[in-house]
């Protein structure tokens, strides 16, 4: 099943090419957000104390320590079965969600990525091949389907189109596939949602390279969509015939997740 909608945007052009350019750390879910929106679910007393108090020390105390906030947050969330650490906040808006209890780590040695599928040239890239190739910079707000929102946030990276046209994509093909180096996640995209100027396969963000809490060395970028879209510890992009429901629409999301006009929400575009 095609599950593309007949109203999906146009493709657009966000973002020119240049040589690589800078992103940070911290992270949201693994491309996805917490399941499904509980409002008005209470929390304790010290939780409630514990965040005003934190929210308070980021004013007084940025940007170092936002930083240190974040690192702790992003350590904390890892190891986190409750979820709680998604409740607090930090200085650069992120939260941090993993849909597992622990993320090995990637850098130049060991990172490899897969494209793979209904492809005529099946591969790999190392970080060294894909910072190698042609590099756009986006930069868009990050909406998550839970409700926050960091605006005006760079991405940098190679185009998704520019990794299947180089794959070769065979007639039969509607749809890709992507999974993800903590053994858990997966995401999907029609073949031409993928083919959109605004999707990259992301090396950088905030014009640092993009750290292991936010999904790096490289994550997926779909910036016209909720951000459980934007799938962290980018491993593998398999071309399929059709789309294939990913992690959290098994679990109740839209598979087709439009800023603003899916999953219940009303937010602004992001593009």
């Amino acid at each position: 099943m095609n599950t593309e909608r007949p109203g999906e945007p146009e493709p657009e052009h966000p973002g020119e090419r240049h040589p690589e350019p800078p992103a940070p750390p911290a992270a949201e879910r693994p491309g996805a957000p917490a399941r499904s929106e509980e409002r008005g679910k209470p929390i304790g007393r010290r939780v409630l104390l514990g965040t005003l108090g934190l929210g308070a020390l980021g004013v007084l105390t940025a940007p170092t320590a936002q930083r240190v906030m974040e690192s702790f947050l992003a350590g904390a969330s890892e190891k986190d079965p409750t979820g709680l650490t998604g409740l607090l906040p930090n200085g650069g808006g992120f939260r941090y969600y993993s849909v597992t209890s622990s993320v090995p780590h990637k850098n130049e040695t060991n990172y490899r990525l897969t494209v793979d599928g209904l492809v005529d040239r099946p591969g790999h890239y190392t970080l060294a091949d894909l910072r190698a190739l042609p590099q756009t910079r986006l930069v868009h707000d990050v909406q998550c389907v839970t409700g926050w929102r960091v605006p005006a946030t760079p991405f940098e990276g190679v185009r998704l189109s520019d990794l299947l046209d180089a794959a070769g994509v065979r007639s039969s093909a509607g749809a890709v596939r992507f999974t993800c180096f903590d053994g858990a996640y997966t995401e999907s995209l029609t073949l031409r949602q993928a083919r959109r100027e605004d999707v990259l396969v992301a090396l950088r963000m905030q014009d640092k390279p993009l750290g292991h809490e936010h999904g790096g060395p490289v994550r997926l970028y779909v910036a016209p969509m909720y951000f459980y879209k934007s799938a962290k510890w980018l491993s593998g992009i398999t071309v399929t015939e059709d789309v294939r429901p990913g992690y959290w629409e098994d679990r109740g999301y839209d598979v087709d997740a439009w800023v603003g006009r899916s999953n219940g929400r009303d937010d602004e575009p992001t593009s």
